[in-house]
């Protein structure tokens, strides 16, 4: 139809849906960006899941309940810590970035959207060796999920640092905020 705007790319439709599923406003990622936030999100979902399915071998079908306290922890997280003190950290940076490439991702560079559509595919690839694992109980496979899953988060998150100064002169600022070179909270 003349005039209407194309279907959004899959990643768009992905970054709105995780950030819709999220309930992501501005004051939760003003205090996403605070890096024990970052990294407790980076380092414990996934590890504390997988324990919690595990224990469905000692305990049945009360694994439910650290499972739900782990979803319940996903969604908390980024609530649970104050702004940070600066925005010089990596962390604070990548939360930054990640939020301007969703704001204004038809602004992204072509070769960036491309990347991050493959390092969201690989992190998508993550999830089936991890439910294998929890399926079958092998730890080698949960924890290879992990690392893919969470690597390929990672290398996400840095490429939209790079996507987000690439957009720079074109596009608004990072949130503002102290970018010293100080410690961060």
């Amino acid at each position: 139809m003349p005039g209407s705007a194309p279907p959004p790319e899959p990643l768009a439709r992905v970054l709105e849906g995780a950030q819709g599923l999220m309930g992501m406003d501005e004051r939760a990622w003003a205090r996403h960006a605070n890096p024990w936030s970052v990294w407790t999100r980076v380092l414990t979902p996934m590890p504390l899941a997988a324990l919690a399915v595990w224990s469905r071998v000692w305990i049945g079908w009360w694994c439910l309940l650290p499972l739900a306290a782990t979803a319940a922890w996903v969604w908390w997280n980024p609530r649970a810590f104050p702004p940070p003190r600066s925005h010089a950290s990596w962390a604070a940076r990548g939360v930054l970035a990640e939020r301007a490439v969703i704001a204004a991702r038809d602004r992204v560079p072509a070769h960036h959207r491309r990347a991050m559509a493959v390092l969201t595919a690989a992190s998508a690839l993550g999830v089936a060796p991890y439910a294998w694992g929890l399926w079958a109980l092998d730890a080698g496979a949960v924890v290879a999920g992990i690392v893919l899953t969470a690597g390929a988060k990672l290398w996400f998150v840095d490429r939209c640092i790079w996507a987000a100064e690439a957009m720079a002169p074109r596009a608004p600022p990072l949130p503002a905020g102290d970018r010293s070179s100080s410690p961060s909270a």
